[in-house]
């Protein structure tokens, strides 16, 4: 039977609880056990799907189409373990599914309340499908002591009844304030933060504090006495100079040995972490060094590219490359070209992303033709390519190209898709239907054309990559964006969506309509960003 761990959060949000999560279980996988990590929303949306990247970051997209909590994204790229649309549950799909089944006379006339049917609801998404792995680490999402949280809280104390203790391990995250006038850290926030969970029935058997210096032994004591902990449960979470160097740090400071003990296994293997010491040497001792300008329209909030800035890094690992984002706002380059020169001369690479609306699509279309003229590294990816298509079709003579996302246009070079073949057969959208979950999501197959630099760089002409979209590349514009030089070199297998374009005379031009970066991982860069960022290298010894 499988072992679940319950991480949640206290005192302040933002203290790393989809970090833990996926460190977790990159270090019981690194000691041979199958993992398997879920992400549990508080909020009513159903899914992330129709929120703002500045309220929300990314959008993860899972392969089976679901659209997620970014942390399912931190799961994957430590784990290696494709996530599914079982693993992240919000309190707006629990109600949703719960409503429906009242509607339809499920519940035999019964009143409908938060306990059962609520936290009963939460505890069957936590055990479905969980047969094959030996931890479950399930996130609770928001900070204990919120109002929304309280049924996830309430099902998590039901479970460690369900399951006996011996199966279940509680890690609460927790903060360890260094006040700066007093010269000294503050444990009383922690101690208020476990009382608070412990009088909603769960008591927590490891504490991780996060805290900006090291916590003194007296201090690690004094948790100890007040939480109801060993003192070697507590354990101390520095800032850490990557991402990547954290399931090393919390295994030296003894996270994985102390979830082990909770669970009374004394015999597990020793980890294996060479991966994780081979990242950080490519990290800390890099051969070259590069500088990437991404034009977006989220740049103020880097959580909006998550995944992008990520897979930018993992192109650097693989070409043992130190990688500098520029975060770039499209809109400032629709001033003129001066801005536009002045940004743009000292990258060695440009990457325009995904995202949606017009505002700052002149920026990046103009971002396009300055690549494509100073023959820079390009990147498209989703909008990104569409832009590109864009700007071919205006250099080919088509001066009102534009896309019908932009508002009505004689020139409808990108084009809503209201039909398109998936998995389940023919999927049909209305033009004026809901917006959440409608889009192209999830895993589609792609045929790349065999001499394309595409193929190349997957070694294969057969791909399946991740989509999030609801706008296409027009075929009827194939010619004039060949006249231009721009190739399809990838399309959907019944021929029907271009999937990839490329310059074949370009140093390095690719634009894809589906998204890349969501399938990268530290220990395994996607070849499109390993291309990229070697391109880019190139580019900086002739600069």
């Amino acid at each position: 039977m499988a072992r679940f761990i319950f991480v949640t959060g206290g005192v302040v949000s933002s203290l790393g609880k989809g970090l833990l999560s996926a460190s977790l279980g990159a270090l019981l996988q690194a000691r041979g056990y199958k993992v398997r990590i879920r992400k549990f929303d508080p909020y009513l949306n159903v899914d992330p799907g129709t929120m703002s990247p500045y309220q929300h970051g990314e959008v993860y997209v899972t392969d089976d189409g679901a659209e997620s909590d970014l942390d399912l994204g931190h799961y994957e790229r430590f784990t290696g373990v494709s996530a599914r649309q079982s693993d992240n549950i919000t309190t707006g799909r629990i109600y949703r599914d719960i409503i429906a089944r009242e509607r339809r006379g499920d519940y035999l006339g019964a009143t409908v309340q938060v306990i059962p049917h609520v936290t009963n609801a939460i505890k069957e998404f936590a055990r479905a499908d969980v047969d094959d792995v030996d931890f479950v680490i399930c996130e609770i999402g928001g900070t204990v002591g919120d109002i929304e949280s309280l049924p996830f809280v309430e099902a998590l104390r039901q479970l460690r009844n369900d399951l006996g203790r011996d199966n279940t391990v509680s890690v609460h995250t927790t903060l360890v304030p260094w006040i700066k006038a007093a010269g000294e850290l503050k444990t009383k926030p922690t101690q208020h933060s476990v009382r608070e969970i412990s009088s909603l029935g769960v008591q927590p058997d490891v504490l991780l504090c996060r805290c900006e210096k090291p916590i003194p032994q007296g201090d690690r004591e004094k948790i100890a006495l007040f939480c109801n902990v060993p003192a070697s449960a507590v354990i101390q979470a520095l800032d850490a100079r990557s991402i990547y160097d954290v399931p090393l740090q919390y295994h030296s400071e003894g996270l994985d040995d102390e979830v082990l003990r909770a669970f009374r296994i004394d015999d597990a293997p020793a980890p294996d972490l060479s991966r994780w010491h081979d990242i950080m040497d490519r990290l800390d001792h890099p051969e070259g060094e590069v500088t990437i300008g991404v034009v977006g329209k989220y740049v103020g909030l880097p959580d909006a590219y998550k995944s992008l800035n990520e897979a930018l890094v993992h192109g650097g690992l693989a070409n043992r490359t130190k990688v500098n984002i520029r975060w770039l706002d499209a809109e400032l380059f629709e001033r003129g070209d001066e801005s536009l020169a002045a940004e743009l001369e000292p990258l060695h690479g440009i990457l325009v992303p995904g995202g949606f609306g017009e505002r700052g699509s002149e920026g990046k279309i103009a971002s396009v033709r300055f690549a494509k003229e100073r023959g820079v590294p390009f990147f498209g990816i989703c909008l990104g390519m569409q832009m590109a298509c864009i700007e071919g079709a205006r250099a080919s003579g088509i001066e009102q190209a534009s896309s019908t996302e932009f508002g009505p246009t004689p020139e409808p070079v990108i084009g809503l898709i209201t039909e398109w073949m998936g998995k389940e057969g023919l999927q049909e959208r209305a033009a004026d239907g809901d917006l959440g979950g409608t889009m192209r999501l999830g895993a589609y197959e792609a045929e790349l054309g065999h001499n394309s630099r595409v193929a190349s760089a997957y070694g294969s002409t057969q791909i399946s990559e991740r989509h999030r979209h609801r706008y296409e590349v027009n075929t009827h514009y194939k010619d004039a964006l060949e006249k231009d030089g721009l190739i399809f070199s990838g399309m959907s297998p019944d021929g029907r969506l271009p999937e990839i374009v490329e310059r074949p005379d370009h140093p390095w031009f690719i634009g894809v309509q589906f998204h890349p970066e969501l399938k990268s991982r530290p220990f395994e860069p996607h070849p499109l960003f390993a291309g990229f960022i070697g391109a880019a290298l190139e580019q900086s010894r002739l600069v």
